[in-house]
């Protein structure tokens, strides 16, 4: 068995600045773009954790909860909350950052990546060591994700 992580070892932060090619007919951040997005930052959160090559299983949730628009300062952040034997569950949480640092949430997604060995088949990642309350209780609630998907979809 491999020996387990925490989530500050694979926490990965990107910045962008939301140009007007990312924008939509309404001037706002295109959803398929910050989507993109998502899924390259949980990639490498993921890839980070496994320290291998992954995919996408899933996109589990994915919440616009605010627009962005142009000329502002986009923050995604990745961090793991589960894994399993060859899966992890990475939250990807996306803020518009104020130009005196105030960032504000916008999107929050989970992605469910596999890791993939060098024929492309999944292959075991370590487990995740969740510290403190907060990265416990992110832990129960990937749990609890799972087993909706599990019953839902079939796919864990």
């Amino acid at each position: 068995m491999k020996q387990g992580k925490f989530r500050r070892d694979s926490m990965t932060e990107s910045v962008r600045i939301v140009l007007a090619e990312h924008l939509n007919g309404a001037g706002r951040l295109f959803g398929g773009t910050l989507m993109a997005w998502i899924d390259e930052i949980a990639a490498v959160t993921a890839r980070r954790h496994a320290g291998v090559h992954v995919t996408t299983a899933c996109i589990d949730h994915l919440s616009f909860l605010k627009p962005a628009h142009e000329d502002q300062t986009v923050i995604l952040r990745g961090e793991l909350t589960y894994t399993g034997t060859t899966s992890m569950e990475v939250r990807v949480s996306t803020y518009v950052e104020s130009l005196g640092g105030q960032r504000d949430l916008i999107n929050v997604a989970y992605l469910v990546l596999v890791a993939l060995d060098e024929r492309g088949d999944p292959t075991p990642v370590p487990p995740l060591i969740p510290v403190g309350d907060e990265e416990k209780e992110d832990w129960e609630a990937a749990l609890a994700r799972r087993a909706f998907r599990t019953a839902n979809t079939g796919l864990k």
